[in-house]
């Protein structure tokens, strides 16, 4: 069949509706992930975008017609689903949603047994590959469609990983985004003393407010402005499919993912002592610096879920955080939930009796870029020619190309969808990151 390879990407697969995407594709997909799991049943939930009820009728009907049975788990978040895939036995799992991106996408996130993802070249090629020989398997004995509501099985694991006596009566901002969160969060809510403040907790896939990607500091302006008018300690953002979390402190300044990353670890390591913890290498070097302070094993990592979960089974590390605020836990067959993230922050401030600002200041002494994108014509050329002007540097190619020095540091990689190289700098001082930052980004624009 004809179809636009591109929506193939590394860890997903991901379209606009209905040029790239739409319901023969669906079925296909459901079809050809059938036939190469081979499974008895496959476990499918969607988030709240316009498009995704009628991806899941052709996607289940794919699955369906080779002989598998569905379990239809609603809308739910995709670390609802994880969840799912590993505390049933499932044989895999498709979430329905685009994440972050804008409401004429949507996509699926594909996961195998005990939640471990399918990427670009782990089972996702394969699909790719049934679609292009236009391969369709129909059974002589259809599958099954069973409902399924897992909302107060994973309420109630998401609160067991913290102690409920201990946790104080924090005043906090919620922003859903009018994501998927809007349903997910309020059956752990109730259980929990915390005096909540929601934002757009109505799933609209038209994002009437704000897109739901809370990485972009944009996105964060109403919870800002909600946090200073009501007082409030701290706030929470997460994206459309909620398995992404970002906080933000009551001066309204957000916590990026790799301090949230020290923050869980630091809490972590408390109850769990000597474990392993993996972060990756855009993560400041505070987060395993705070790791082996607490007397932690921190392991440097290649950005990307589906890099991250096979390498945290196999270090069977504990936790696992990305920059992008992407948290993974081994409890929760190591895959990624910001709800469980959320709530292991909020049990730690209100272990140590200290305002976030504080917390963050205490193990934070650096300066950061974040993420700066350009449009190359070669990412692999500019590469080298960075590489061999930084030569004094330490230098590695875990991901890209990353360099060290005793006062900063700095990330190049090229993006795996689009023809741009990203870089990420961290210095001692402003005045020293300014600096480097302009002369590396005068060679990758040169």
């Amino acid at each position: 069949m004809e179809f636009d390879g591109s929506i193939f990407k590394a860890y997903d697969i991901r379209g606009t509706v209905p040029d790239q995407l739409n319901p023969e594709i669906a079925y296909r997909i459901g079809n050809a992930l059938a036939g190469y799991l081979k499974p008895k049943s496959i476990a499918v939930g969607r988030d709240m975008r316009l498009s995704s009820d009628e991806l899941f009728e052709a996607l289940s009907s794919g699955i369906t017609d080779a002989g598998v049975d569905v379990v239809d788990l609603g809308m739910i978040s995709t670390d609802g689903l994880y969840f799912a895939v590993g505390k049933y036995g499932y044989d895999g799992g498709v979430m329905i949603t685009a994440s972050h991106n804008p409401k004429q996408y949507n996509g699926f996130k594909v996961c195998r047994r005990e939640a471990l993802p399918l990427s670009g070249q782990q089972g996702l090629d394969k699909i790719k590959l049934a679609l292009e020989n236009d391969t369709v398997i129909k059974s002589s004995s259809r599958g099954s469609t069973a409902r399924k509501d897992i909302a107060e099985a994973y309420a109630a694991h998401c609160l067991s990983f913290i102690d409920l006596p201990i946790i104080k009566p924090f005043k906090v901002v919620v922003d859903a985004g009018n994501g998927i969160a809007g349903l997910t969060l309020p059956p752990v809510f109730e259980k929990l003393p915390l005096k909540i403040t929601p934002l757009f907790f109505e799933p609209d896939g038209n994002f009437p407010n704000h897109p739901a990607s809370p990485i972009e500091l944009e996105n964060l302006e109403s919870l800002v402005a909600k946090i200073k008018e009501t007082g409030a300690d701290f706030g929470a953002a997460f994206d459309g499919d909620a398995d992404r979390m970002f906080l933000v402190d009551a001066h309204g300044r957000q916590v990026g993912g790799d301090l949230t990353t020290a923050l869980v670890s630091d809490n972590l390591l408390d109850s769990y002592p000597n474990e392993t913890i993996l972060y990756n290498l855009i993560c400041s070097r505070a987060v395993p610096e705070l790791i082996k302070r607490k007397g932690g094993t921190p392991i440097k990592t290649k950005v990307g879920h589906a890099l991250i979960k096979p390498l945290m089974k196999k270090h069977n590390a504990i936790f696992g955080g990305e920059h992008s605020g992407h948290f993974y836990f081994r409890d929760n067959w190591f895959a990624d939930s910001g709800l469980i993230a959320f709530l292991v922050c909020v049990e730690l401030l209100s272990k140590i009796g200290m305002p976030l600002h504080e917390k963050i200041a205490s193990i934070d002494p650096y300066f950061r870029s974040g993420e700066i994108n350009t449009r190359v014509e070669s990412a692999l050329d500019k590469i080298e020619e960075v590489s061999q002007a930084f030569s004094d540097g330490e230098q590695d190619r875990l991901d890209g190309l990353t360099v060290e020095y005793k006062d900063y540091w700095f990330n190049i990689r090229p993006s795996n969808t689009e023809p741009l190289l990203r870089m990420n700098m961290e210095a001692n001082s402003k005045y020293l990151l300014e600096k480097k930052k302009e002369e590396v980004l005068r060679i990758i624009r040169g």
